[in-house]
């Protein structure tokens, strides 16, 4: 898969830019603030349908400008060439079209073009609280899957309700609130048990892969684990939710379910989060996308589009190296507002300067030292 074409109108600070890309190796060069993280962020939207910054859509489109377009042409394996189209807009609906034709759903835009992102914010994965964790599971599980996209929609959407019903009872289980709360139960047990077990069966396969990055980019065998275990899942959701009915009542708000999920990760059997170093925690979320870039890789038959958001920066040169090394071939894309290490061999270079495409090159002279 190959991302030709891009252009961007009214995008986070870019107002019109076209960039053509290669089928190897792009180096995006600028200072800081210039726009580069936001040109990968656009490729990232139209892979996944959501900024890979955690942002909503409203902080993508150019401050002035009631809405933002993203145009790319991307050319699959078979040589198929696909034209994506994608209209952000402050107020009403956003909008997809693929080759002219407008999707009932946007969600049917999933799968269309796949993206790998890896940037200094993946030290979340380990540090930070259970849902950066839930979200890199659930993302992968769609990446890998996209109509389970579906099951975790329906899944909030029966949160939404389910909490709102608590809210409104006030702290007090009345025959009405039970009653009604008896439906929501059913329908998010069922739910949260088929999300549960697809979450399982996904750390099962990752688990080994993971191990086997690791040891990749740390150069050194590692015990790597990842390790998820609700306790409601031994249990039983619809149990779990009757035990806590009262609590939740009480709280006004779903305490148990797949929503509160955690996966432990452990290096040397010990929680990654509180034992590891900066640097091993850094290496375990890198670890954590390969493994996912390899598998998707496996399941449709090419690599989707790598993109390293200033990734490298934050790496010793070994590790820089070993991380470009151990990838599959493929469309890549390199941010940096300065050194890139020499195993990268850029392709093409395109400087950024506010927002703005200033130098479109193949010449690797003109590279920095």
């Amino acid at each position: 898969m190959i991302i030709q074409h891009l252009e961007l109108t009214n995008f986070r600070n870019y107002a019109a830019t076209t960039i053509e890309l290669t089928s190897g190796v792009t180096a995006v060069i600028g200072n800081n603030g210039q726009g580069k993280t936001n040109l990968v962020e656009a490729l990232g939207y139209l892979a996944t349908l959501k900024s890979f910054r955690g942002v909503p859509n409203d902080a993508l489109i150019r401050t002035g400008s009631e809405s933002a377009v993203l145009r790319a042409t991307v050319v699959h394996a078979d040589g198929r060439e696909v034209l994506i189209e994608t209209e952000l807009v402050r107020t009403g609906r956003n909008r997809s079209l693929v080759n002219k034709q407008r999707l009932a759903r946007s969600r049917d835009l999933l799968g269309v073009v796949r993206t790998t992102v890896f940037s200094p914010e993946d030290l979340e994965l380990v540090k930070a609280a259970p849902s950066v964790r839930r979200d890199f599971i659930d993302d992968a599980l769609i990446a890998l899957q996209p109509k389970l996209d579906v099951l975790c929609s329906e899944i909030e959407k029966v949160l939404r309700q389910r909490n709102s019903l608590l809210k409104q009872a006030g702290g007090r289980l009345s025959a009405d609130i039970a009653s009604t709360l008896d439906v929501w139960d059913t329908k998010l047990s069922e739910l949260g048990t088929e999300l549960g077990d697809e979450r399982a069966r996904l750390i099962a396969q990752i688990s080994p892969r993971v191990s086997k990055a690791y040891e990749e980019l740390a150069e050194k065998s590692t015990p790597i684990g990842l390790v998820y275990e609700p306790e409601w899942r031994r249990i039983g959701l619809a149990s779990e939710l009757q035990t806590s009915r009262l609590d939740d009542v009480r709280r006004g708000t779903s305490t148990v379910g797949p929503h509160r999920d955690d996966i432990d990760l452990l290096i040397n059997g010990l929680p990654a989060r509180t034992h590891a170093s900066q640097g091993e925690q850094r290496t375990l979320a890198l670890a954590m996308r390969l493994a996912v870039h390899r598998m998707v890789t496996e399941e449709f038959g090419s690599a989707p589009v790598l993109i390293l958001d200033d990734v490298l920066s934050e790496l010793d040169p070994s590790r820089a190296a070993a991380l470009l090394r151990h990838f599959p071939e493929g469309q890549v894309l390199i941010t940096t507002a300065g050194y890139l290490p020499e195993a990268a061999h850029p392709d093409r270079i395109v400087r950024i300067q506010q927002g703005a495409v200033v130098q479109d090159s193949t010449n690797e002279d003109n590279f920095p030292a």
